[in-house]
């Protein structure tokens, strides 16, 4: 079963499986209007899934995946570097001088941004 929204004045259309033509329900029958609300709530509840998934992966960055490198210090790397593009020329030295970041965790940091680089 499928209903369509109103075009114009032609009013809701209700398409049943098995049948050719749409059967067209009063403009304020409760039926009508409950199955209205119906498809409004799956598309409320379809477009929020959608935005979440979008901003879960726009919001994703190579820098969630190394150990060691949680939001304060990817705040401070990004602050500090201005872009990740910057922080993507930053050599280890630049990254182990960051506090919190020694020479380690900067050497670890700067080999992923240069295999992410490598790759794109």
């Amino acid at each position: 079963m499928a209903i369509a929204k109103e075009k114009e004045e032609e009013g809701e259309k209700l398409f049943l499986p098995g049948r050719k033509n749409p059967v067209i329900l009063p403009p304020h029958s409760p039926a009508l209007l409950y199955l209205m609300r119906i498809r409004d709530e799956s598309h409320r509840f379809g477009i929020t899934f959608h935005r979440r998934l979008r901003n879960a992966h726009t919001l994703h960055s190579v820098l969630d995946e190394i150990p060691g490198i949680g939001p304060a210090r990817k705040k401070l790397l990004l602050e500090t570097f201005g872009s990740y593009r910057r922080l993507c020329q930053a050599t280890p030295d630049e990254l182990a001088a960051l506090p919190g970041i020694g020479p380690v965790l900067a050497a670890i940091l700067h080999s992923r941004l240069q295999d992410n680089r490598n790759t794109e």
